[in-house]
């Protein structure tokens, strides 16, 4: 039993209550049809980690930085959702059974995916190879992505004091994430490529769309959907100059943010006390130009900084946001 796993039973109980002051939230949604992980629970993965073991058994990849990106498809067995199971109340979740790595590179990812819109994973400090991949399931399936679903795992220790070092590893994995974006927005007759990018992942994934709108310019911005930055790990003021350098991609992003997001201020902390994007005040974001959802008033927990996992109305959002919508 995972602790997200039972988080969201917990809040599925109670997710027709409101989100008072959030934007696009409170709003009812829509009922959306099943994902398409429900129905081949295959995600593609691209990771910048060193394979462990060939990168064919657990934990098939370890927190070094590889000299080279591996592709690979993660095979996952969905939870039972019957009414009786134990998924029901929050009991089990998505597991991850198998690896198949891919002889492809960047330039191949627009085959592999198939065609279609794209939703993009890219996960934050603390997090194994693993637990990557599972959340970008849970995530996927929550919001009933319609689509391939891809995973971009990069060098993180997972260890609650290797700070600096996942920090690095994000910055250092921003080219890889670039030539990912690259080869799918090129592709000849590709659909949208929508990214969720969580915590310290978001300053990985603004910086990667810096190079992309450097390379492309403006023309990249009809193949790029919905940005969803959930509890941003940014400084406020690097957040606001990099978003002035991306043109109209600025206006793809939504920051769902938090300012009693617990971890977030510990990050804040240790730089200096700089206030990070994801625990800013709601106008601050706003008046930067991006749409900004402040689900401050929706933690139950301690620590507040992953309700976009555990909470059906924050995932409402980035579903619409996905589809175009803000209503």
């Amino acid at each position: 039993m995972s602790r997200r796993a039972l988080l969201g039973g917990l809040l599925s109980a109670g997710s027709a209550l409101a989100l008072g002051g959030c934007a696009g939230l409170g709003a009812t949604g829509a009922r959306y049809d099943a994902s398409s992980l429900s129905v081949d629970p295959t995600l593609l993965v691209v990771t910048t980690r060193k394979p462990v073991n060939g990168g064919r058994a657990k934990p098939w990849f370890g927190p070094e930085r590889a000299t080279s990106m591996t592709v690979a498809r993660a095979k996952l067995t969905a939870p039972d959702e019957s009414r009786l199971s134990l998924a029901s109340v929050g009991l089990e979740n998505w597991r991850l059974d198998r690896i198949e790595p891919v002889p492809a590179d960047a330039g191949d990812l627009a085959g592999q995916a198939g065609g279609g819109d794209v939703l993009i994973y890219v996960h934050g400090f603390k997090q194994t190879f693993e637990t990557a991949v599972l959340d970008a399931a849970h995530l996927s399936d929550g919001i009933k992505f319609r689509g391939r679903t891809m995973a971009f795992s990069w060098p993180s220790k997972a260890g609650l004091f290797d700070y600096a070092y996942d920090r690095d590893s994000a910055m250092w994995s921003r080219d890889n994430f670039e030539r990912v974006l690259s080869a799918l927005v090129s592709a000849p007759g590709a659909g949208r490529v929508h990214i969720v990018a969580h915590s310290m992942g978001t300053m990985l994934t603004l910086e990667s769309l810096r190079q992309l709108h450097g390379r492309y310019g403006d023309t990249v911005t009809s193949k790029i959907g919905a940005v969803v930055f959930a509890a941003p790990d940014i400084d406020m003021d690097v957040f606001s100059s990099t978003i002035q350098r991306i043109g109209p991609l600025a206006g793809k992003i939504t920051v769902i943010a938090s300012t009693n997001d617990r971890a977030l201020a510990l990050s804040g902390q240790l730089a200096g006390g700089m206030t990070r994007v994801g625990a800013a005040e709601k106008a601050a974001i706003a008046g930067l130009g991006v749409r900004v959802v402040d689900a401050s008033q929706e933690g139950w927990g301690i620590i507040n900084h992953d309700l976009f996992l555990s909470n059906t109305e924050v995932q409402r959002v980035i579903r619409r946001s996905i589809d175009g919508t803000t209503a």
